[in-house]
């Protein structure tokens, strides 16, 4: 007699959102509204988890510093964390989005992610790994790579530049992260930027962590232009096996990639079969001492 299946431990409707914000402060209000406006139409169709790009409500290309402070906002005390709040409370929802943060001092900024529930503002995690010109404008994250946990599982943040570092998604899991939230303004760089299926290089370094440490991502990119620079789309929602679930988002159209996950049954997915178990087959005790990964020493699943 076969077993019945169980009903899902955990289940959510991941949602990547894929828009195209624009700096300046005549376009911050409108930034912020039109993240409300597809929130709302993603939690419309049931998501219960949705991701917004980086830098979400200002846009990315800053002149300077003082532009930058302008666009700043504090966390969580600021209009758009407040916004995002409200929304996320009404709707029963959890919320990733990217913001410029003023940090309390007044003198730093960071390219921050800000975690938000329903239940109000769980934390927010400061982009480790600046790219290019970000260095001239953003003091580097100086909280880590904290996992947060919630109703719906644990959740790990990371933000854009940070997933050519492999160390950044492993230290994530080995805290034991059902899934990663990955905010994004992933730009155009010297070509070839596409293969002939259309995927570009930051969706392969996402299916690739995503595989390498059996764990979700939700990856949330902008498309459009913005003072000489491009970004270049391909949103994507992964499985624990790393591949995909629906379409990669395409290149230049605004559109919400959604798939169905069950985190904190994907827990299990470290352990392939009797002879092969992620966690167990870490080599800790050779690679500890060099690269810092003290802190779990298996995942704790």
């Amino acid at each position: 007699m076969s077993t019945p299946p169980l009903d899902a431990t955990s289940p959510v409707m991941a949602a990547a959102i894929q828009f195209d914000p624009q700096v300046g402060l005549e376009n911050k209000d409108r930034n912020l509204q039109r993240t409300l406006d597809l929130v709302n139409e993603a939690a419309d169709r049931g998501a219960t988890l949705v991701v917004l790009p980086e830098l979400a409500n200002t846009g990315y290309a800053f002149a300077t510093r003082e532009e930058a402070y302008a666009h700043a906002e504090h966390v969580p005390d600021g209009p758009t964390t407040q916004a995002w709040t409200q929304l996320a409370r009404e709707r029963g929802l959890y919320l990733v989005g990217g913001l410029t943060e003023q940090d309390g001092d007044g003198v730093r900024l960071f390219d921050t992610a800000v975690l938000i529930g329903p239940e109000g503002l769980i934390g927010k995690y400061r982009k480790t790994h600046l790219w290019d010109r970000e260095k001239l404008i953003f003091t580097p994250g100086d909280l880590g790579f904290p996992v947060f946990d919630t109703r719906i599982g644990r959740i790990g943040l990371l933000i854009c530049w940070d997933i050519w570092f492999p160390e950044a998604a492993r230290l994530l899991a080995v805290q034991g992260a059902d899934v990663i939230c990955s905010a994004n303004n992933w730009v155009w760089t010297p070509p070839p930027l596409f293969d002939e299926a259309g995927r570009c290089m930051a969706s392969y370094l996402t299916m690739t962590a995503s595989h390498v440490n059996n764990v979700a991502f939700v990856a949330a990119n902008r498309v459009g232009e913005e003072r000489g620079g491009k970004f270049l789309g391909c949103s994507l929602i992964t499985g624990t096996n790393g591949w995909p679930i629906g379409p990669v988002a395409p290149a230049e159209d605004e559109t919400i990639v959604y798939a169905d996950l069950d985190l904190v049954a994907a827990r299990s997915a470290l352990i392939w079969n009797d002879l092969n178990d992620l966690a167990r087959d870490r080599r800790t005790d050779l690679y500890d001492p060099l690269l810092g990964y003290r802190r779990g020493d298996a995942f704790p699943r």
